[in-house]
Parts: structure tokens; C-alpha cells; sequence
């Protein structure tokens, strides 16, 4: 059994960002990663065309601000750059290939004993621990629906995390399910490149420009929410009008509100709008009754032919499956139970990172936080 003063769970921006927390206090720690490279949801599950949807200032991690050479939006594959510098910086080596089985607290020692399968040996290797961070992230296993008749579809099916580009979709009628952020998203790449894109608007949606969500943020250190969100969506109505004309319907709480209560971020408009409004991208009715080959049968019982499906619709998190014991820090989801700004801090020296739908900045403060906490009972 491998002694240490932290266990850490997962090499994603959290992870690291903690580890460099710890670093700076001169804590010894050892980080777990089930992948076998750091921040794998950027290096191998993400589309090609993604950018943070925030301005730098409010993605930085802790100790390491962003080269001034940056664009205030920073593309994909500077982030993983400036993930890797980070590594670099702070000398962070994590445990590759290392999938936690279990982890639970040992009343008699006190401390945390966390049960890894080495993915190159098989074997299962045992660690213990004074404190033990779960920093396995908000995007954990991608998550697919049950789709009645789907195995007959005779297409491709893709889930988002294996889209990379619309390139190999030209002149295909392309289903995206989902309007999240990286629904709306990858239906303009597909419009961009010439597919002939569909999407399913689930539930109403604000749309906001990279510039109001900007404003926005910048407005709320001096002004309440019902504020900052009674102008958020007057500018919205003014810039992108009434969309009930193309399906979608606008939330009755404001955006930034509902970030905060249910986790739910508006809609960065980066084009899909346009696209939508110009009939490129169409609007189809939210639920799906069945799939007939390459036909889906829509509620308004319209049957329309797709020759691929991507499907947008998230993750769930697994932590439930091996994090023993813990009643008060996590729910069933794998998030953050109690309320901010007290999220991330559980019992017997069990802390969570960047699972209270906070963002990067939010893991950042979450990685500061338990740092100078483990530091003050050491």
C-alpha cells in the first residue's frame, strides 16, 4: 500500500489545478487518471472548431495566467497547449491508465484507501491518503438516450465527443439532438461545411453573443442578478428577436439565473442563429417517437429521412459507482451537493473540485480553496 497526504482523482483542468494548489503549499500528492494523457475531454473528445465559450480572464488557472499573446476567446488547441505548459510549470506527473475501483474512508486509520486498476498490468493497485479530491469533472461518460428503433438505423451515430469536423458530412441530412452549447455548435460547423443540418430544441433557450455573456459576468461584481438578467434579455430580444417563429421558445427565468440555480448555461451564438434564421439549419419538434431505418418519426408525426445522427445530449458521472460511504458531498449525479460557497468541501478530508457547474473559474476557486483547507489541518 502507497502512502500519501492526497489522493487526487483525475488529471482534467481540476485536477491539475489542484495539483498545482497543493504544490504552491508544499503538499505532497499523487493524481489517478483512468486516460492516458492529461485533459482527455480536449485532447481526444472534443470537435475541432471548439473554443473556451469565456474570456480568457475567467478560464485561468490558479498560479499561471495566459500568454498576452492570446485571443480573448482561446481556441482549442491553445488551451491544450497552455494545459501543457501548466504540467510543465508545476512538474505535475499524474498516474496514467489508473481507473479508481473504489475509495473509502477507514474509520480505524482515518484515512482514505483508494482501490486503481492499472490498465497496463491489470492489477489492482492500493493507495492510502489523509485527504482525497474528486476532480473527475462535469464530462465524465457520454451519455446516449434509448431510442426506440435506433438499432435499425442503417447511418452513422455519433455521440459529440467522437465529432471532430462537418468535413466528412457535405450534402448529408445530418439529425443533431441536443441544443446545448455543443449542439448548437457542431449544427453550424455541419451547416459551415455543406451538410443539410436539423436539430432538436428539447427545451427553451437564451441566446446571448460571446460579448453580452462578456458584459454580463463584468456586470455582476457590481450589480444583483434580477439586474444583470432583465438586461441580458432585453439585449437579447433586441439582437436576435422573436424566436418562437423558428421553434425555439425563451426561458422564463433569466440566463445567468438559471446558471446558478440548475447549473444551465445560455447559448453562446457564435452563427447558428443566422444559420437557423436563414432555413440552413431547421428547427425539428423536440421528441422523438421512433426510428424506421434511415426515417425518424417525429411527435408532430412527421416522418423525416437522416443519413447520420449526432447526439448532443451530455454526460452522466460515475463517481456514485466507487466513491464509498460519502452521504453529504455528492449526489447520485456525481455533482456537488451543498450549496456554493460551501460545495466543495465534504467529511473526514474528502473535497470535490469543479463539479458545481461553475466553469473553469469556479474549479479554480474549488482547487485555492481546498489547498489552503488542507494546508490549515496539516
Amino acid at each position: 500500500m502507497q502512502e500519501q497526504v492526497a489522493i487526487i482523482v483525475g488529471s482534467g483542468p481540476s485536477g491539475l489545478a489542484t495539483a498545482a494548489c497543493l504544490s504552491q503549499q508544499s503538499i505532497p500528492y499523487i493524481i489517478l487518471e483512468r486516460e492516458e494523457c492529461i485533459a482527455s475531454i480536449w485532447k481526444k473528445y472534443s470537435y475541432d472548431r471548439l473554443h473556451l465559450h469565456l474570456a480568457k480572464q475567467f478560464c485561468e488557472l490558479p498560479h499561471m495566467s495566459f500568454p498576452a499573446s492570446y485571443p480573448t476567446f482561446v481556441p482549442k488547441k491553445m488551451f491544450i497547449q497552455y494545459l501543457d505548459d501548466y504540467v510543465s510549470h508545476f512538474n505535475i506527473s499524474p498516474m496514467f491508465q489508473r481507473t479508481v475501483e473504489s475509495a473509502e474512508y477507514n474509520e480505524v486509520s482515518k484515512r482514505w484507501i483508494a482501490k486503481a486498476r492499472n490498465a497496463n498490468s491489470g492489477e489492482v493497485e492500493i493507495y492510502s491518503a489523509k485527504f482525497l479530491v474528486v476532480a473527475t469533472g462535469e464530462t465524465t461518460n457520454p451519455y446516449t438516450p434509448e431510442v426506440e428503433g435506433l438499432n435499425t438505423f442503417p447511418g452513422e451515430v455519433l455521440h459529440s465527443t467522437q465529432y471532430k469536423s462537418g468535413k466528412e458530412f457535405k450534402n448529408k441530412n445530418v439529425l443533431v439532438v441536443g441544443s446545448g452549447n455543443s449542439g448548437v455548435e457542431i449544427a453550424l460547423d455541419l451547416a459551415n461545411h455543406g451538410a443539410k443540418t436539423s436539430i432538436i430544441f428539447r427545451s427553451p433557450a437564451h441566446f446571448l453573443s460571446r460579448e453580452m455573456v462578456y458584459l454580463g459576468l463584468t456586470m455582476l461584481k457590481y450589480f444583483p442578478v434580477s439586474l444583470v438578467d432583465f438586461l441580458m434579455v432585453m439585449l437579447s430580444k433586441l439582437v436576435y428577436g422573436d424566436l418562437t417563429m423558428y421553434g425555439i421558445g425563451r426561458p422564463t427565468e433569466g440566463p445567468f439565473y438559471m446558471k446558478v440555480k440548475y447549473g444551465k448555461y445560455p447559448l453562446f451564438d457564435v452563427g447558428t442563429y443566422k444559420k437557423i434564421k436563414s432555413g440552413e439549419i431547421q428547427v425539428l419538434p423536440a421528441e422523438i417517437i421512433k426510428v424506421q431505418g434511415n426515417d425518424i418519426l417525429f411527435k408532430n408525426d412527421k416522418l423525416h429521412p437522416f443519413d447520420s445522427i449526432i447526439f448532443c445530449t451530455g454526460f452522466k458521472r460515475s463517481t456514485n459507482l466507487w466513491l464509498k460511504g460519502d452521504e453529504y458531498l455528492l449526489n447520485e449525479d456525481g455533482l456537488a451537493k451543498p450549496t456554493y460557497p460551501n460545495h466543495w468541501k465534504g467529511k473526514n478530508g474528502l473535497y470535490c473540485v469543479g463539479l458545481s457547474r461553475r466553469g473553469l473559474y469556479g474549479a479554480s476557486a474549488d482547487a485555492q480553496n481546498i489547498a489552503n483547507d488542507i494546508k490549515s489541518t496539516t
